[in-house]
């Protein structure tokens, strides 16, 4: 699905800035490392102290993204793809930005773990929606 979604290519527009610093995705060990834009765990046998600490550091804050992913699903089940969804039969994405949307306005009035975990507060929902 990465390869499909042309993803790559639009970060290298969209995450570089004019000084060539890059901005970057940390994914779970499933994706494949790519030239700077998306990173994953250290992996192998043999690894520094310096390379396990960042795994920690980060596999706690992937834990939080994967917070916000829960909420989607708990929230609207029917789009766990695994269960319920057919791949290229249905519009799976249009369903799911339509999902994350009502999320976020859920979250602008009750809060969220992630929320909570780095100690912010959302916006008002009229603040998110007039973005």
């Amino acid at each position: 699905m990465l390869r499909e979604s042309d993803i790559l290519a639009q970060m290298r527009v969209h995450m570089t800035t004019p000084q060539g610093r890059i901005f970057c995705i940390y994914g779970d060990p499933a994706y494949p490392v790519t030239d700077g834009y998306i990173i994953a765990p250290f992996r192998g046998g043999v690894i520094s102290r310096n390379q396990m600490i960042f795994n920690k550091r980060m596999s706690a804050v992937r834990i939080c993204v994967e917070w916000a992913f829960g909420k989607v699903l708990s929230l609207f089940a029917f789009l766990d793809y695994k269960k319920n969804l057919k791949l290229y039969l249905q519009p799976v994405g249009k369903y799911y930005k339509v999902a994350v949307l009502l999320t976020n306005c859920h979250t602008c009035l009750y809060g969220s773990e992630t929320g909570i975990f780095f100690d912010v507060s959302p916006p008002t929902l009229e603040e998110y929606l007039l973005g």
